[in-house]
């Protein structure tokens, strides 16, 4: 193998994934790691150092040879690397670079949030290869996001940047989001939002719906199908959360100026569907310029943050 390497590391909460690449963005090796969180995250960064030396060693490949590893962890990062805290990981007041950094032989690591990590990912490999500018959302269990601005990640000055799932956007909203606040775009737009404003529109009227059978069980996927199938109250659904995530984009288009938006998460095996609900409302929100950023799909899916990791090295 020629050339020199770089690592990319993503931490969550049950595993921590890591690959192998080269330079050019050629993944050579995925692997992963039980992410142990005991004690307060206490083994977690030693784990990974040991298992990247014992992977760089079946490899071939000394550290010398390493350009550097990027990290990337559920949680706000400041620019210059402090993890004010991690609360899946039981981390506090740490930087994980820099402990990382000495573990690996003090080759350079970087750290970012996850999100972020992985719209870099998506620009470097993925759904906005060829761009410069893209802002990613992440359709899960919550919405996250992440900021690349001429093909750096937009953390903000307290680590921030990027928390679009925390936008507000439904003043009529009663519920609390898990923020703390009410009417996020996490709460009509994640999976699980897409699920409650099902059962609303359910317990609202009687239309006739597939999704009546399944009543509170009902799943984002299940409002998906039905909704691609031509089921009306699937549909209104849909254009609910496709009015909300135009409103949001257009938001954001008009403050940070991204060339595209890439999508993505489980809410995005949707495909071209879920875009076309959106784009028409997303559109009628923005009408200061005849430019609108495109909006288009993720490619990476699960690999994203070890792409974005290992990026973040190479600048």
């Amino acid at each position: 193998m020629m050339g020199k390497k770089c690592v990319g590391i993503d931490v969550g909460g049950t595993t921590v994934k890591l690959g192998l690449f080269e330079e050019d963005g050629r993944l050579l090796r995925k692997w992963e790691i039980p992410t142990r969180k005991e004690n307060h995250g206490a083994a977690i960064l030693s784990d990974v150092a040991e298992s990247i030396k014992t992977v760089l060693a079946e490899e071939g490949v000394e550290l010398s040879d390493v350009r550097g590893a990027g990290i990337g962890v559920p949680g706000p990062v400041t620019g210059d690397g402090y993890v004010p805290a991690c609360v899946n990981l039981g981390w506090t007041d740490s930087y994980p670079g820099r402990e990382l950094k000495e573990l690996l032989g003090g080759i350079s690591v970087k750290c970012a949030n996850d999100a972020n990590v992985a719209a870099l990912g998506e620009m470097w490999q993925g759904g906005g290869k060829g761009y410069r500018d893209v802002v990613m959302l992440t359709l899960g269990t919550g919405v996250g996001g992440g900021v690349v601005i001429n093909e750096k990640i937009l953390a903000g000055i307290h680590g921030l940047g990027g928390e679009v799932g925390h936008i507000h956007v439904r003043d009529e909203e009663t519920e609390y989001c898990n923020c703390g606040n009410k009417g996020c775009l996490e709460q009509v737009a994640s999976a699980t939002g897409i699920a409650r404003e099902a059962r609303r529109h359910m317990a609202a009227s009687d239309e006739p719906s597939v999704l009546r059978e399944l009543g509170d069980n009902v799943t984002a996927k299940d409002v998906l199908d039905a909704a691609k199938e031509g089921d009306k109250l699937a549909l209104q659904v849909m254009d609910v959360v496709g009015h909300y995530l135009g409103v949001a984009l257009a938001a954001i288009a008009q403050t940070v100026d991204p060339e595209i938006f890439v999508i993505g998460g489980g809410v995005s095996k949707a495909g071209q569907f879920l875009i076309d609900q959106i784009q028409g409302h997303y559109e009628q929100n923005l009408n200061l310029s005849a430019y609108r950023p495109a909006i288009g799909l993720a490619r990476l899916g699960n690999d994203a943050g070890i792409y974005g990791s290992a990026r973040l090295v190479l600048d």
